[in-house]
C-alpha cells in the first residue's frame, strides 16, 4: 500500500495528468520531477503513485526510446567531440571523452542486459551525432 503524505491535495489521477501533460509540453522526466516539486508541492511521484514517472509514461505510450541518463551522456560525448574537432591539442578534455565514453558503454551494457536495449545495441560516436542532433 503506498502511503502518500496527508497534506498532498491531488489525487493520483490528476498527478498522471499532470505528468502527461508536462511531457507533451516537452519536459524530460527528471524536469517534471523538479516541476511537480518546487510548483506543485508534490516530494515523491513514486512514494504518492506507487509507480515511477517513467512506467506512468510507458502506461501511457509516452515512454522515452532510450533512457535519459544515457542520452544526456551521449550529447555531452557529442559536444566533446565538436569540441575537440576544433581544438585537436585539448588533452585533456580528450581523457574526458574518454572517460563519458566508457561510462556510456557501462550503461549500454546494463540496459541491454535488463531488457531496455536490443541485445546488439552498440555506442558509435556517428550515430551518436545523428541519434542527438
Amino acid at each position: 500500500m503506498v502511503i502518500s503524505p496527508e497534506w498532498i491535495e491531488y489525487s493520483n489521477e490528476e498527478i498522471e495528468d499532470l505528468i502527461l501533460k508536462l511531457r507533451k509540453e516537452g519536459h524530460s522526466t527528471s524536469m517534471i520531477g523538479i516541476i511537480l516539486r518546487d510548483q506543485y508541492g508534490i516530494p515523491d511521484i513514486k512514494r504518492v503513485t506507487g509507480k515511477k514517472i517513467t512506467k506512468i509514461l510507458e502506461d501511457h505510450k509516452q515512454g522515452l526510446e532510450y533512457p535519459e541518463d544515457l542520452m544526456n551522456l551521449i550529447r555531452k560525448a557529442v559536444n566533446i567531440r565538436d569540441h575537440l574537432e576544433e581544438n585537436p591539442k585539448d588533452l585533456h578534455t580528450r581523457r574526458g571523452l574518454q572517460i563519458i565514453e566508457s561510462r556510456i558503454r557501462r550503461l549500454v551494457r546494463y540496459y541491454t542486459g535488463e531488457g531496455v536495449l536490443p541485445e546488439g545495441w552498440r555506442y558509435d560516436p556517428k550515430q551518436a551525432a545523428l541519434l542527438v542532433k
